[in-house]
């Protein structure tokens, strides 16, 4: 179906990823980076400036929708280069804009509440997991902070900063990517998964100041809060895969943030 849409000069090849809707094509000089079904949010998102450039959109005969974006030769951030200025005022920016937020709304997004996450997790984790101790322990802790981590401002979150999301490009451009997982929320979310990940915690209070703000107990707990949430949903996600190393490895982070 995209070789009619480009013509036989055109080199297409899958671009990898869960879902099998990425595409690279090629042609000459010119590189471009297609997705199928890619939501109306990415126009947002490219004129923003948040992602690499949006080209054109078409629809196909089947109903299908094809984005092309200009495609930037670059590579993932280090795990250590999340401790970079850049990396904080492009998180700011995002959570401070009205035109994404404005868009996931018109969208159909309603903001995701702390008890709408724990009624989540309380649904997912299965029973085996239940007879974990730190799993045991997590969820208590969440049931026992609910009240405390209520929070207005909700803002649009990326919800996988992950350092393999961030592309910095060879003219010294840095974007974040891969957007199927955003949702309005409190800001600790991206915040609180980001800052246990990658920076020692004696350098968030700098971080956090870079980002905007005052590390302060209230956020402190939102961060931790949500943080232990969502490393619950990706123990029982790599469970559920059979990815059990993985899944360990989630069960030791989970371990560390609870008890810190």
């Amino acid at each position: 179906m995209l070789e009619h849409l480009f013509g036989q000069d055109w080199e297409i090849v899958p671009a990898g990823g869960a879902t099998g809707k990425a595409f690279f094509a090629k042609h000459e000089e010119q590189s471009l980076f297609l997705k199928r079904n890619s939501s109306p949010f990415l126009a947002v998102l490219s004129a923003e400036g948040i992602v690499p450039k949006l080209i054109w959109t078409k629809r196909l005969e089947n109903g299908d929708v094809i984005t092309a974006q200009q495609w930037m030769n670059g590579r993932e951030l280090k795990q250590a280069e999340m401790n970079n200025e850049r990396v904080a005022k492009l998180l700011k920016k995002i959570h401070s804009s009205k035109p994404l937020l404005g868009m996931l709304k018109r969208l159909g997004k309603s903001p995701l509440y702390p008890n709408m996450f724990l009624r989540l997790i309380e649904e997912r984790i299965d029973a085996e997991l239940r007879k974990n101790k730190t799993v045991i322990a997590s969820m208590e802790y969440l049931r026992k902070e609910l009240m405390n981590i209520q929070c207005d401002e909700k803002t649009v979150c990326h919800c996988d900063v992950n350092h393999n999301n961030w592309l910095l490009t060879e003219n010294n451009q840095l974007y974040l990517i891969d957007w199927d997982g955003a949702m309005i929320a409190d800001p600790a979310i991206d915040l609180g998964m980001l800052l246990y990940w990658y920076i020692p915690k004696n350098e968030w209070s700098n971080w956090v100041s870079r980002y905007g703000r005052v590390l302060n107990d209230n956020l402190l707990l939102r961060m931790k809060w949500y943080a232990i949430a969502q490393t619950l949903t990706s123990i029982q996600w790599h469970k559920n895969k059979h990815r059990f190393k993985e899944m360990e490895k989630w069960l030791q982070f989970l371990t560390d943030i609870y008890e810190n």
